[in-house]
């Protein structure tokens, strides 16, 4: 590649010079073509714009790019990747000044849109007015200020995606990008910033109108996308319609929907009926596994209790599955009655486990 200009730019380079570990690099290639690329054994993955992975490295290098709109949405962009795309015009399309700095071969930073005094000054400002033009945007700039904690959104920045809220532009976007910021905004270090964000320029409206009373101020407490979902603080029917909306994986909704309606009987399991305990080990399907009983315990955030409550349930509902009617007991009983026996069975068990 030494006739071409290539240099890493956006999320590498901020993370560096935050002192941050930084992630995956991205690069962009400047004055190129897609015929060179594939030439030296680049494999083209971009279909809206040309990326290319790297034959020996895989990391994904994109021809300098300038887009322009030409419809609603993330999507309705023109691109021209032409070899006469500059690499300052290329930094002129992305959201933030911050994520618009690009590192060359020899170190050297190109910063033509001062995102180093950004940097300095933890600030989350837009590169140009071209940012009102991607509503997904202002999902990005929430995730970005969870990430980033001590960084505020600059006042113009925040005007504007007030403007692109209240435009209806939002609504433009698909279900699955928004769940995709959203995921991401919940494993980062204060989720709570990206629904106080979303709020403040009222971007909750559209997609999350069940948090617009009640999003969520506490720090990440660890864990999956799933777990952290499920702290959200929201009543069941909320987060039916919220994953309806956003489409959101089964796996994800169901810990939520398990924390709802069991997660408090099993934390009293003691001071509950051994039939209340019962039919909601049943619905947790412990009698199959224990995997929903594990991950809905885990969604506690004192260790001590945590680990106390696994230490008790998990056995009780081991041994619960054990539980078995006699030949004796079986005489006379068949489908529904036979179910029955043995439920009324396994509760009179628990009952004594909960004495015990």
């Amino acid at each position: 590649m030494e006739n071409i200009q290539s240099l890493i730019v956006g999320g590498a380079v901020r993370d560096e010079l935050l002192g941050r570990v930084a992630g995956d690099r991205d690069w962009v290639v400047v004055g190129s073509t897609p015929e060179q690329l594939l030439d030296l054994g680049f494999v083209q993955i971009g279909r809206d714009f040309p990326v290319f992975l790297h034959p020996e490295s895989k990391e994904e290098y994109a021809l300098a790019r300038t887009e322009r709109k030409r419809g609603q949405g993330h999507t309705g962009f023109q691109v021209d990747a032409s070899p006469i795309v500059t690499l300052e015009e290329d930094l002129l399309r992305r959201d933030l000044t911050i994520n618009a700095i690009a590192k060359a071969s020899d170190g050297a930073l190109i910063d033509p849109y001062n995102g180093q005094a950004d940097l300095r000054a933890k600030v989350l400002r837009h590169v140009s007015p071209a940012f009102a033009e991607d509503p997904l945007r202002v999902f990005r700039v929430a995730r970005f200020a969870a990430m980033l904690t001590d960084f505020n959104v600059a006042d113009e920045t925040m005007a504007l995606m007030r403007d692109m809220s209240t435009s209806g532009e939002l609504n433009t976007l698909s279900a699955e990008r928004v769940w995709q910021e959203l995921s991401k905004a919940l494993a980062v270090s204060n989720p709570g910033r990206f629904f106080q964000v979303l709020n403040d320029c009222d971007g909750l409206r559209d997609w999350m109108p069940e948090l617009l009373e009640t999003w969520p101020q506490t720090t990440n407490l660890g864990g999956s996308v799933a777990q952290c979902f499920a702290h959200l603080p929201l009543t069941e029917a909320d987060f039916c319609s919220l994953a309806e909306r956003l489409r959101v994986p089964n796996t994800v909704l169901q810990l939520a929907l398990d924390r709802c309606q069991h997660l408090q009987v099993l934390v009293h399991f003691r001071q509950n009926s051994a039939a209340l305990l019962y039919a909601n080990l049943v619905a947790l399907q412990v009698l199959h596994s224990q995997e929903r009983l594990l991950a809905v315990l885990n969604l506690l955030s004192d260790p001590q209790q945590r680990q106390g409550l696994i230490a008790e349930l998990a056995p009780i509902a081991e041994n619960l599955r054990t539980v078995e009617m006699t030949p004796d007991e079986k005489v006379g009983l068949q489908g529904k009655a036979f179910g029955e026996a043995l439920a009324a069975k396994r509760i009179a068990w628990l009952a004594t486990q909960l004495l015990r």
